[in-house]
C-alpha cells in the first residue's frame, strides 16, 4: 500500500513538474540496452525476411524481371522500326511528288522462292488497276516492271534479273545503251559499247523510253567501273542500280493510261530474248 502511494506521488511530481527530468534522463540511458535486447527478436525476423529469400522466390523474381525486360526491348525495337519505316515512307512520298505520272503505293509481301529469279510480289492487283508492264520504283530509282497480275496481288520482275534488259541513256550527254541484269542485286552491265564512247565513272543512267515500256527519265543506275581492252571491240562497263532492291519495302507503281489502253498482256521480249 505504501509503495503504491509512493509511486503515485512520484508520477504526479513527474507529470506536473520538471524536478525528476534529470533522473528520467539517467534512467533512459540505463534502460536503452534493455530496449535493444528486447527488440532483438523482431530485428532478426525482419532481417531474415529481407535476406533469407527462398530459391523459388528468387527464380520467380528473375523470370518476372526477364519477361519485363523482353517486353520493354520489344517495344523499343518496334519504336525503332516504326521510326525507320516512317523515314522510308516520307522518302517515297517525296519521290512521288517529283513524278509527273500518276502512281499507286504498294507494299512488297513476298520474294520468289527461286534464288535465280529476281521477282517480288506486291499487295496490289487487278482490282487496284494494276496491269502487266507497269514500271515499279522506290524512292531512289527504277526497280522493275509488273509481269503477272492477280486480283489482289501482282508479281514484278526486277531489273537485275538475268532475263531483263532495259534501254537507258547517260543523263550527262544522252548516249544510249542497254542495261542488262546479270542475276546480281548489286550490279548491272552495259553491252556493246565501243571503247571510244563518252561515258565516265559516276555517270547517271536514266530510262530512255525506247521500247515504250518505261517512261523517260527515271533514274536507273550509276556507272562504277569502265574497262578498256585494246584487244576487244567493246568496253566493259559495270553499273549499280540506284533503287534499293534488297531493302525497299514500299514501292511506287506508275500508272500510264496510254500504255494500259494498248491492252498489254505480257512483257515485251527484245534484246536477244530478254524481257524489256
Amino acid at each position: 500500500m505504501g509503495l503504491g502511494l509512493l509511486a503515485l506521488i512520484i508520477i504526479s511530481i513527474d507529470f506536473y513538474t520538471d524536478w525528476l527530468a534529470p533522473v528520467r534522463a539517467q534512467v533512459n540511458v540505463i534502460a536503452a540496452p534493455f530496449y535493444k535486447i528486447v527488440n532483438t527478436p523482431k530485428s532478426v525476423f525482419d532481417w531474415g525476411s529481407d535476406k533469407l529469400v527462398s530459391r523459388e522466390d528468387l527464380q520467380r523474381e528473375n523470370i518476372d524481371m526477364r519477361t519485363e525486360l523482353l517486353i520493354h526491348q520489344r517495344k523499343l525495337q518496334q519504336m525503332a522500326t516504326l521510326a525507320a519505316e516512317n523515314v522510308r515512307l516520307r522518302q517515297l512520298l517525296n519521290s512521288a511528288k517529283m513524278i509527273s505520272d500518276r502512281v499507286v503505293v504498294a507494299e512488297l509481301i513476298s520474294l520468289s522462292p527461286d534464288p535465280l529469279a529476281h521477282k517480288v510480289m506486291i499487295n496490289k492487283g487487278r482490282q487496284d488497276g494494276i496491269f502487266v508492264g507497269q514500271p515499279l520504283l522506290d524512292a531512289y530509282g527504277l526497280m522493275g516492271q509488273i509481269i503477272e497480275v492477280g486480283d489482289m496481288y501482282s508479281w514484278a520482275l526486277l531489273i537485275t534479273d538475268s532475263t531483263h534488259a532495259l534501254p537507258v541513256q547517260v543523263n550527262r550527254n544522252g548516249v544510249r545503251a542497254v542495261a542488262e541484269g546479270v542475276g546480281d542485286l548489286y550490279r548491272l552491265k552495259l553491252r556493246h559499247l565501243p571503247n571510244t564512247i563518252d561515258i565516265r565513272k559516276g555517270d547517271l543512267l536514266v530510262s530512255s523510253g525506247l521500247g515504250q515500256r518505261f517512261p523517260v527519265g527515271y533514274p536507273v543506275a550509276e556507272v562504277v567501273s569502265i574497262t578498256h581492252d585494246p584487244g576487244k571491240p567493246f568496253a566493259q562497263v559495270e553499273v549499280i542500280p540506284k533503287a534499293k532492291l534488297n531493302r525497299s519495302r514500299y514501292v511506287l507503281i506508275v500508272v500510264d493510261d496510254e500504255q494500259k489502253n494498248t491492252g498489254s498482256n505480257s512483257a515485251n521480249s527484245n534484246f536477244n530474248g530478254k524481257v524489256q
